[in-house]
């Protein structure tokens, strides 16, 4: 091998003057450029003001259609009388200042309540958001066009030179934008402003960036049989009929290797094929992906809608923060979480669960998902409590009367998990030198606190 084979073997190369040089990576993507920078920063009130800009613009297009077409082109049947029209405008353009001062004041509370809440620095995040942005200039750009637009109709004027038709026209169509767009805003903001909508907007902003500067050069080799997600998200609900129908069709079995409530990357494995179900009949074709993961639904946080362990974990959380800090903090409100899921835990202990197999028409197995199982829904429901409730003789007490309760509603072959957490509650409170007693209201109906017949108290 002569010499420049040699140094390209050991990962080098050869000059053209002959010396050799390291070897330069490629760069891995487009980085911003300064005016980007500024540009992504300062876009909070360049965006809007642009809207503003384009709405005087668009006011002066029109007046100089109506100029050349002649006014009063369109019928006061459509527009209305030139006296309405300017009633109409001028409050359009007092309602369009208002909302939009309310809603940048609403927009400073919610970025307040974020910073305190969750992290300061996501404040710029918040700002950045172009959905807002662009709402908030067509409110103001509205504005602008109907001050303009006011201005041009004249009620005294002879008629043909009263109401400037095209603009007036095109001043309702703003109008009636901005109202679409306020009830979306509405519904925007107020879900930008949940936690899973506060990590979206870092998240994704964090994803674009990586898109951009380190794109992907070659796709991910994805085993034989698995169907991966195309997006991320949490798994909210699967369409159990839509998948079974894909598996039959295929003459397959798909398993769900996420189970509802699971976050998903891109790109990671959400269903296996090949169970060998093609012997019950069927299509025999290959899989369809794209039909596979229509019938499995991902949004940015669970959802109660099939899915009840998640309230199990709201009411959890519910009764976490009112004694994490200190356990005679906010008993009370640890004692309410723990009746509501005292009352559901009552209600599932009797009831079937949710089978993780599903058949087809046919009989055959067609789909096998991940279903939480008795144990499940108890560790859900009481593992943490017990843990940090051990901690607070209100709260304690309350989750003995719980479990108590449901040891004994639950039937046989579903007691053991509760007992298992009743032991530990009771091995945590000896180990802090008390005594439990089962109490419903936490502190005021035990058994060592009611009175005995014949007696004004226990003894």
């Amino acid at each position: 091998m002569d010499q420049g084979g040699a140094e390209a073997g050991r990962g080098r190369l050869i000059s053209r003057s002959g010396s050799p040089r390291a070897h330069r990576p490629e760069r891995s993507g487009r980085r911003p450029t300064r005016w980007e920078y500024h540009w992504e920063v300062n876009s909070l009130w360049a965006v809007p003001m642009m809207c503003i800009v384009g709405g005087g613009l668009v006011a002066g297009i029109t007046l100089a259609v109506d100029h050349a077409v002649g006014f009063d082109a369109l019928p006061t049947s459509v527009l209305g009388t030139p006296t309405a029209v300017q009633t109409i405008l001028s409050t359009a353009a007092s309602a369009m200042l208002t909302l939009t001062t309310i809603v940048l004041t609403v927009l400073t509370l919610g970025v307040q309540l974020a910073m305190q809440q969750f992290s300061p620095r996501i404040v710029r995040a918040l700002l950045g958001d172009r959905a807002s942005q662009l709402s908030h200039g067509l409110f103001a750009g509205t504005f602008l066009f109907c001050m303009i637009a006011v201005a041009q109709v004249d009620d005294t004027a002879e008629p043909g030179q009263q109401v400037p038709s095209v603009t007036v026209a095109s001043g309702y169509v703003l109008l009636f934008a901005s109202l679409i767009v306020l009830v979306a805003y509405v519904h925007h903001a107020g879900q930008s402003l949940r936690v899973a909508g506060l990590i979206d907007v870092v998240g994704d902003n964090l994803q674009s960036e990586i898109d951009r500067s380190f794109p992907a050069r070659t796709t991910p080799r994805v085993e034989a049989g698995l169907v991966t997600a195309d997006e991320s998200g949490v798994v909210v609900m699967l369409d159990h009929p839509l998948l079974i129908d894909q598996a039959r069709r295929s003459g397959d079995r798909l398993e769900m290797l996420v189970a509802v409530g699971d976050f998903v990357p891109r790109g990671a494995p959400v269903v296996r094929g090949g169970g060998g179900g093609g012997r019950g009949g069927g299509g025999g074709g290959a899989l369809d992906a794209r039909a596979i993961r229509r019938g499995i639904v991902l949004d940015n946080e669970r959802s109660h809608v099939g899915d009840a362990a998640y309230g199990l974990r709201k009411l959890v959380d519910i009764a976490e923060r009112s004694i994490a800090s200190s356990p005679y903090q906010d008993p009370a409100t640890a004692v309410q979480s723990i009746d509501r899921l005292h009352d559901a835990m009552r209600q599932l202990c009797v009831r079937p669960l949710s089978e993780s197999t599903h058949r087809d028409a046919a009989g055959t197995v067609r789909l096998i998902t991940r279903e939480l199982s008795w144990d499940g829904y108890v560790a859900v429901a009481f593992d943490e409590l017990v843990d940090l409730g051990s901690s607070s003789s209100v709260v304690a007490r309350r989750l003995l009367a719980a479990l108590d309760d449901l040891v004994e509603t639950a039937p046989p072959e579903r007691r053991a998990a509760l007992e298992e957490r009743r032991t530990r509650l009771r091995d945590a409170a000896a180990g802090e030198g008390r005594r439990l007693h089962p109490d419903v209201q936490g502190l005021g109906s035990g058994p060592d606190l009611l009175a005995r017949e014949g007696s004004d108290g226990p003894t």
